[in-house]
C-alpha cells in the first residue's frame, strides 16, 4: 500500500511517499481501506515536534472509509461498513495519510450513507466543539435536538474548523448560536454554519452586540483565542457561565480578574480532546454520530466549512495549507 511517512521531526519536506505492506488488524483491530482522510492542526504541530515512539509516524487522526478485515474479537459483521475514524495516531504510527489504516475498534463509527468527505470531517473538531458544548455547569452532558434550546452560546472565530462544528452543533441542539468573526467572508461562512447571529470583531463592539441578543450574558464561550479575548469573555458570562478553551491562538498566556468571576461563579475549562475523560469522549462520539445521521452536520462553502481536497502525494502541501490557516478543512484522498 502506499502510506505518508515521516522518520524525523520537522517542516513538511519530511513527509515520504513510500510502499508499505498492509498492516495486519490484531485483537480488538480493524482494518481500514481509508477513502479520504482529514487534515488538522495537531497532524502539523506533531509532525514538527514529535515523539516517534515507532521510529516512524503516518499522519492522520481523522479519516473515512471501508472496513476490509478484523482482529480477533471482532465482529465480522463490520466488513463492509462505510466507518469515520477517530484518533487513529493517537500514542500509534498507523494515522489515515495511507491507503490503509489499522484502528481499535471503539475507534471507527458506522458512517451510513453520508460522504466519505463528510466523515473525514468528524473526528477532532466535532468531538472538541461537543466538549466545549457540554463541559459546563448548565450545559448538557449530551446533546441531541432541544437540548441547548433556552441556551445561548458564543462561538469566538465562527469560520474556524472547530468553530465551525461548535455552531453546527449547537443549532442542531436548538441554542441561540452568536459567532465572532474578522471579515465579511467569514462571517457569511458563519452564517451557513447556522449561527443566528454573526459578529465581526474589527468593526463591532462584541460585548454590546452579544448583549442585545443575550441581555443577562450567555451561557457559554467556545474559545480560540483566551489571550486576545478574555477581558470581553469576562464581561459576557451569565452566572454559572463558562468558557470553554480549545486553543491559544494570539497568545500563550491568559490572565483573569478574579472577583469579576468569583461572583458569578464562572468557569473556565480547559478542552483537549485526547485526554478528555472517557465518558465524555464516549458521549461526543455517540453525539455527533447521530448529528450525522440526522443531517444535522453538514460540509462544503454552503455549510460554512469550504474543502480543500490533495492527492495522498500532496500531504506535504495539504500540511502546510493548515499550518497556513487556510479557512475551510483540508482533506486528502487516499485513492488517487
Amino acid at each position: 500500500m502506499k502510506a505518508m511517512v515521516y522518520e524525523r521531526t520537522g517542516d513538511p519536506s519530511v513527509l515520504q511517499l513510500v510502499e508499505r505492506p498492509v498492516p495486519e488488524p490484531g485483537p480488538g483491530d480493524v482494518l481500514v481501506r481509508v477513502a479520504v482522510s482529514g487534515v488538522n492542526p495537531t497532524d502539523w504541530k506533531s509532525r514538527r515536534q514529535g515523539p516517534l515512539p515507532a521510529g516512524w509516524q503516518t499522519p492522520g487522526q481523522d479519516g473515512a472509509g471501508v472496513v476490509e478485515a478484523v482482529g480477533k474479537g471482532v465482529d465480522r459483521e463490520l466488513i463492509g461498513e462505510r466507518v469515520w475514524i477517530w484518533e487513529a495516531a493517537w500514542q500509534r504510527p498507523w494515522g489515515t495519510a495511507a491507503e490503509y489504516t489499522v484502528v481499535p475498534v471503539r475507534q471507527v463509527v458506522r458512517l451510513g450513507d453520508a460522504s466519505f468527505e463528510l466523515g473525514a470531517c468528524l473526528g477532532i473538531p466535532f468531538l472538541t466543539a461537543h466538549r466545549c458544548l457540554t463541559a459546563g455547569e448548565y450545559l448538557p452532558d449530551s446533546l441531541r435536538p432541544g437540548a441547548l434550546s433556552d441556551h445561548t452560546v458564543l462561538v469566538q472565530g465562527g469560520a474556524g474548523a472547530v468553530g465551525n462544528a461548535a455552531i453546527q452543533l449547537a443549532a442542531w441542539a436548538d441554542a441561540c448560536v452568536i459567532a465572532t468573526v474578522s471579515s465579511a467572508e467569514k462571517a457569511q461562512l458563519a452564517a451557513a454554519a447556522g449561527a443566528s447571529a454573526v459578529v465581526n470583531y474589527r468593526e463591532q463592539d462584541v460585548v454590546e452586540e452579544v448583549r442585545k441578543l443575550a441581555p443577562d450574558g450567555v451561557h457559554g464561550i467556545v474559545e480560540v483565542s483566551p489571550a486576545r479575548n478574555a477581558a470581553t469573555d469576562v464581561r459576557l458570562l451569565r452566572p454559572g457561565g463558562v468558557v470553554c478553551v480549545y486553543a491559544n491562538d494570539g497568545g500563550d498566556e491568559v490572565t483573569l480578574p478574579i472577583r469579576p468571576l468569583m461572583a458569578p461563579n464562572a468557569r473556565w475549562q480547559f478542552v483537549l480532546v485526547y485526554t478528555m475523560p472517557k465518558a465524555a469522549k464516549a458521549q461526543a462520539v455517540v453525539d455527533v454520530a447521530a448529528a450525522a445521521a440526522q443531517g444535522g452536520i453538514r460540509v462544503g462553502e454552503e455549510a460554512g466549512l469550504p474543502l480543500h481536497s490533495y492527492p495522498l502525494s500532496a500531504t506535504a502541501a495539504a500540511h502546510q495549507a493548515v499550518e497556513d490557516s487556510v479557512v475551510g478543512k483540508v482533506l486528502l484522498s487516499a485513492r488517487e
